[in-house]
């Protein structure tokens, strides 16, 4: 890809349990491997080692952030992590912010977050919990930090295609592999006839309730 892009790295964000390790660390490293090949970045070497070594000793669940440049430097770094309880409904807007389906950069995960960080200041935190970005032909792509899911009756969860212009999360990897999602273009329309989720790997799937927002409705 164009190195006029601007300078940016690879992220990859994994949570740690004690009892277990890494949730779905095999489809993470999968991830930036492909990632760091398509971009053209050194081969990621040793990672798993790595991350391993970053977590020795911890006793509670972890947020890990690793990042992977072009000269193929590793940082990682932790924090505490608390799941979200068990009845927990994500409240999310819709983002007047755009994504152009045709940025090949929104198909992996980078530094590189300035169009997710205008959609999702467009809403104070007390507004929403999540917010959603369309493409320029009005289809749902994802939300700032999740995968977006429709459970359409149809016995397997909606989630849009990487051709809308948006990243392969980790999270709806697994659950195309399992059968339990499959692929098919969602606009802001089909979410008032299903049950809205939206996810990522460090959080799992969430129920999520859309907010209507009215003068974006009417623009």
């Amino acid at each position: 890809m164009d190195r006029t892009l601007g300078d940016f790295s690879l992220i990859e964000t994994l949570r740690f349990e004690p009892a277990s390790g890494f949730v779905r660390l095999r489809l993470h490293l999968a991830r930036l491997d492909r990632s760091a090949r398509r971009l053209g970045f050194p081969a990621p070497k040793n990672i798993a080692i790595r991350l391993a070594e970053a977590v020795a000793g911890a006793t509670g669940p972890l947020r890990v952030r690793l990042t992977f440049d072009r000269e193929g430097r590793i940082d990682i770094t932790s924090a505490t992590f608390t799941p979200l309880p068990a009845d927990t409904v994500w409240r999310v807007q819709i983002a007047r912010t755009r994504l152009d389906s045709a940025d090949k950069l929104l198909r992996v995960k980078t530094t590189r977050r300035a169009v997710y960080e205008a959609a999702r200041a467009e809403y104070p935190a007390a507004d929403a919990d999540e917010v959603l970005l369309l493409n320029e032909r009005d289809e749902i792509c994802e939300g700032t930090i999740t995968s977006v899911f429709l459970d359409d009756g149809s016995g397997l969860l909606r989630t849009p295609p990487i051709s809308s212009g948006l990243l392969a999360g980790v999270l709806r990897t697994e659950l195309i592999c399992q059968r339990k999602a499959r692929v098919g273009r969602i606009t802001p329309a089909d979410l008032a006839n299903g049950r809205l989720y939206v996810g990522n790997s460090l959080r799992g799937l969430i129920p999520a309730r859309l907010i209507q927002n009215i003068e974006l409705t009417r623009n």
